[in-house]
């Protein structure tokens, strides 16, 4: 099932083509000590993220979904268990999503605005229960390939050739069927986009700030 495709209906996938702005987002979290240690290389380029979290990892590790949060990046609902949605019925999808933002609550002391399907599976009953519980549903654009944990070479290899400028990121910080997936050589990929990207004056932004920003009128013509 494609990222892009809107046959299931409207998502949010990239921002302007062509523009200086990159959106990246980390799936499967929390995770110790990976998602710490991204936090860590987030802060040293001063930029903020999108983390999409699975919600019985966040009833696990709160404190590092706390701490993510508190470092000022924005938060999204990515279910509770990480099932594929496209086989649930629509009560299942609904506690699914209810399930995680319920931890988030719990957690954070606010619900998630954002909503991503777990292996980008979706039907438009998912959409509209996900617009029922007030949360915009965000897919992406580019994909470093990243959850087979391939070197980190390989992992900026796959997004740089995918790079077209307005770009929603995806990568992995955690691992859906356990606490403490090895995200090692992801950490070492985002450290070294933000050298390379940041040279070329692009500018890393959360998904909110991207949203926001493609709402904007364009400055052409």
């Amino acid at each position: 099932m494609s990222p892009t495709g809107q046959w299931y209906g409207r998502t949010f996938v990239s921002g302007r083509s062509g523009s200086k702005q990159i959106a990246l987002t980390y799936d499967d979290g929390p995770n110790d000590p990976h998602t710490l240690k991204l936090l860590d290389v987030l802060a040293k380029h001063s930029v903020h993220a999108t983390f999409f979290m699975i919600g019985r990892y966040v009833q696990q590790r709160p404190d590092i979904a706390r701490a993510v949060a508190q470092a000022g990046h924005v938060i999204g609902n990515h279910t509770f268990t990480h099932p594929l949605l496209i086989f649930k019925s629509a009560a299942q999808t609904r506690t699914e999503l209810v399930d995680c933002q319920q931890a988030l609550q719990d957690a954070l002391g606010k619900p998630a605005n954002f909503f991503r399907p777990p292996f980008g599976g979706r039907r438009p009953g998912t959409l509209r229960i996900a617009r029922e519980l007030g949360l915009r549903t965000v897919m992406w654009n580019v994909t470093g390939y990243d959850w087979t944990t391939p070197p980190a070479a390989v992992i900026e290899s796959k997004v740089e050739h995918q790079m077209r400028g307005g770009d929603v990121i995806l990568l992995h910080d955690g691992g859906h069927r356990a606490l403490g997936a090895d995200r090692a050589q992801t950490v070492i990929a985002t450290d070294n986009l933000f050298r390379r990207y940041l040279d070329q004056e692009y500018q890393f932004v959360t998904v909110e700030e991207m949203l926001a920003l493609s709402r904007q009128p364009s400055a052409a013509g």
